[in-house]
């Protein structure tokens, strides 16, 4: 059974701001969907109290909310453990991803001005040069601003809210594709900023559409291999 050890450097700086509950529970969230708590692993609550310095009460506090919010499991007479997604869950969520980005995509071609394809640009090159690096973890982050700013871009609130919601979980399905996606990703960013650049609403939502499906795909081939 393997512990709740964090891999070194990677235990996060608590803010002081805002109660200590709702820290811990963001801390631990974080390195779920970032994978440094690995799906599977066996969570302590006295080694994750200590290593974020801070009592038991809040890390169970948070250990109960990430399971009532489908990230831990609580198990009778074991204990907590990160939750180990399902090939359905997975494939439920990212084909809920597809709808939104894909709409998304499409306002952003409506919407969009010459600030916003600058800003989708500039992540584009920065995701590229992490995919060069072999920097998954900015790789990942760079293509969650990437998704983001799409959104933003489409000016619609709801659907920002209801992307927002699937985000975290999102990141943590790609997490382990990201380094097989690679360039591959980066060229059909180029391609969406080209159909929202051209304002054209059809082609950016038949490109995002695409994206995110390949995305999908290469999830479930990874669980195919494992």
């Amino acid at each position: 059974m393997v512990s709740a050890g964090l891999p070194q450097g990677t235990v996060p700086k608590l803010e002081r701001p805002g109660p200590l509950r709702e820290r811990v529970y963001e801390a631990l969230l974080d390195l779920i969907t970032t994978r440094a708590l690995r799906p599977g692993q066996h969570l302590v609550e006295s080694e994750l109290a200590g290593q974020l310095g801070v009592s038991r009460q809040p890390v169970r506090e948070a250990l109960q909310r990430l399971n009532t919010e489908g990230w831990v499991d609580l198990r009778p007479a074991q204990g907590a453990f990160v939750h180990e997604p399902t090939e359905e869950e997975a494939d439920q969520l990212l084909s809920v991803r597809t709808l939104l980005e894909a709409e998304a995509a499409r306002l952003a071609a409506a919407n969009s001005g010459s600030a916003g394809i600058t800003a989708l640009e500039a992540l584009c090159a920065e995701g590229e040069r992490a995919v060069a690096d072999d920097d998954v973890d900015l790789a990942v982050a760079t293509n969650a601003a990437f998704h983001a700013k799409v959104m933003e871009l489409a000016g619609n609130v709801v659907l920002a809210e209801l992307a927002a919601q699937v985000d975290r979980r999102v990141r943590w399905y790609y997490t382990p594709v990201a380094r097989r996606r690679g360039k591959q990703s980066w060229i059909e960013h180029r391609d969406l900023i080209a159909a929202i650049s051209a304002r054209d609403e059809r082609r950016a939502t038949e490109v995002m559409r695409a994206h995110t499906e390949h995305t999908r795909t290469t999830y479930h081939e990874r669980s195919e291999r494992t």
